[in-house]
């Protein structure tokens, strides 16, 4: 049987949006099975899929930090022979990034990935054997089925993406579901994604005083005490333990809704079908939004600057990590974009 291995790293919601070209290549190619070498930290979601045979977890961050470790000692040399045990039909990139380049090329099959007008890193095309053109200013949804039809050789399908999520049975939620719930992604990697605080105990408030009981998910130390700081004093703000994304999966799924910043728990919740409002800011819903059949952006407006792309806010008068256009979605906007979406669903 045919076997390919796909490369995509990092992070969860770029892991999230393959999902669709992996089920477009299944369907059309149901004699392929894949491999996939992933983030050790997101590991779990490639074998979500029932198309992914195995995943090859990289910790290749923590190599960063152990650079000789890893090159002189066994590791090193155990990961490099389970990635190399296999002789693939075809090894296909779809991160464009010099490292995972360079693991497409490690392994053992003829490599394919973007070409020079579409990679990420320029430069990184060369160490593919075969190169596509794919245009850059869609959705990143879009370029990935569109690569791996040109890798595998079939037309593009013009259905709605399928995650290859639905049946899926979840673990139970880490903490009891009471009463109709909400979750609240306030967390992401870039200061400038945040919505301030604020806004959100706004918010949480309104959604406990309609009868909701709020969760509020995090990942890191930080992302908790942050979490902490804003469900304290309010009697139907709940913070979980921590979970595993399977859980976490469990939580979204069984929440009547999601609000979240541009971060990756939003991109999963719009994959499981729930009702997802994402507020973007400096980042562009054009081309990354999370998507889904339920799932609604709701972009920043009124200042020229949007989107900037940038992890620090630079406007006149202000330089700093709290995005000015972000403040412009108020909480009253959100809830009611909110009821919009749950009314629809």
């Amino acid at each position: 049987m045919p076997h390919v291995l796909l490369v995509k790293l990092t992070s969860m919601g770029d892991l999230i949006q393959l999902l669709p070209a992996l089920s477009d290549a299944h369907g059309q190619r149901p004699e392929l099975r894949f491999d996939w070498v992933a983030d050790t930290a997101f590991a779990e979601i490639p074998g979500w899929h029932p198309a992914v045979d195995q995943v090859i977890p990289s910790a290749h961050r923590d190599w960063r930090r152990h650079k000789t470790e890893f090159l002189c000692g066994n590791r090193g040399r155990a990961w490099l022979r389970r990635l190399r045990e296999r002789r693939y039909d075809r090894v296909i990139d779809a991160q464009g990034s010099w490292k995972s380049a360079v693991i497409a090329r490690l392994a053992r099959g003829p490599s394919a990935g973007l070409d020079g007008a579409s990679v990420r890193e320029p430069g990184a095309q060369w160490l593919y054997r075969e190169r596509h053109f794919v245009a850059r200013e869609q959705l990143a949804i879009t370029r990935w089925r569109q690569l791996l039809a040109a890798a595998l050789d079939y037309p593009v399908p013009t259905t709605a993406p399928d995650f290859g999520l639905a049946g899926r049975v979840w673990p139970d939620p880490p903490l009891a579901i009471a009463a109709p719930t909400l979750t609240f992604v306030t967390n992401a990697t870039w200061p400038t994604k945040l919505w301030p605080d604020p806004h959100w105990r706004e918010l949480i408030g309104t959604a406990i005083g309609a009868g909701y009981q709020v969760v509020l998910p995090w990942g890191s130390a930080p992302e908790r005490e942050r979490a902490e700081d804003l469900a304290r004093a309010q009697s139907g703000a709940r913070v979980p333990p921590r979970a595993s994304l399977g859980e976490i999966s469990g939580l979204l799924s069984r929440s009547a809704a999601v609000v979240s910043v541009d971060t990756g728990l939003a991109h999963l919740a719009a994959a499981l079908g729930r009702p997802t409002l994402t507020l973007y800011g400096p980042t562009d819903p054009r081309l990354i939004a999370a998507t889904g059949p339920r799932a609604a952006p709701l972009p920043a407006t009124g200042y020229p600057c949007i989107p900037c792309r940038r992890r620090e806010c630079r406007v006149a008068g202000y330089r700093g990590p709290h995005a000015r256009c972000m403040q412009t979605l108020t909480p009253a906007l959100v809830w009611a974009r909110l009821q919009t979406l749950l009314a629809a669903a």
